[in-house]
């Protein structure tokens, strides 16, 4: 069986910039409303007072995230015409002579990762960039960013040298796809489904 590829993210690098979203969009031509790397603010806190002082207790943070390529990957399992297919080393592509673009793969992705283009009719999604890697390059969005916040490779290798954490807010619960993804969490990072923050740029995901 081949090698399972997988992305890596490191919260405490990121600062926002999001050079990986314009990267995977230069790169894949996207039209305006498609985009298949995406970076969420998520933030929070309050202000408390000392007397005259006020004092604050807040925080931010930033997730880049796209295509996580899932062990379970619901988009597949709803396509009726088998366009969505998940390749031997666990890559999710859309067969475009096969999409009929009814969205299905949309909506059940907890991630929004596959997205419909209004010029082709069909849907698209990341697909690791496989002509980069076939010439032994790395992903678009990896390569862009300035802090290396970003990596990819075997998820296995990944999971060894970085951990299992796969869900922190605003990302959905992982045991729903199983993503084949790695965290470094930021120190003010909220597990899943405890967060006490909102996303601050929701309008952009």
């Amino acid at each position: 069986m081949a090698q399972q590829l997988g992305f890596s993210f490191d919260q405490t690098l990121c600062n926002g910039c999001k050079a990986c979203s314009v990267a995977c969009k230069d790169k894949h031509d996207l039209p305006v409303g498609v985009t298949w790397r995406r970076v969420a603010e998520y933030s929070g806190g309050t202000w408390q007072q000392d007397g005259d002082t006020f004092v604050p207790n807040v925080f931010a943070y930033y997730t880049s995230i796209a295509c996580n390529h899932c062990e379970n990957p619901v988009c597949v399992q709803v396509c009726p015409t088998t366009a969505m297919t998940q390749g031997e080393d666990g890559i999710v592509t859309v067969d475009q002579d096969k999409c009929v673009g009814c969205r299905y793969c949309e909506w059940a992705c907890p991630y929004s990762a596959p997205q419909f283009n209004p010029d082709t009719g069909h849907m698209t999604k990341c697909d690791m960039c496989a002509d980069y890697r076939a010439d032994g390059e790395d992903p678009a969005c990896v390569a862009a960013c300035p802090s290396r916040a970003l990596g990819w490779g075997p998820i296995d290798d990944l999971r060894a040298q970085r951990g299992t954490l796969a869900g922190v807010e605003p990302l959905p619960d992982p045991t729903i796809t199983r993503p084949r993804l790695v965290i470094t969490p930021h120190r003010d990072a909220q597990p899943t489904g405890t967060g006490t923050g909102a996303l601050a740029n929701p309008e952009e995901l």
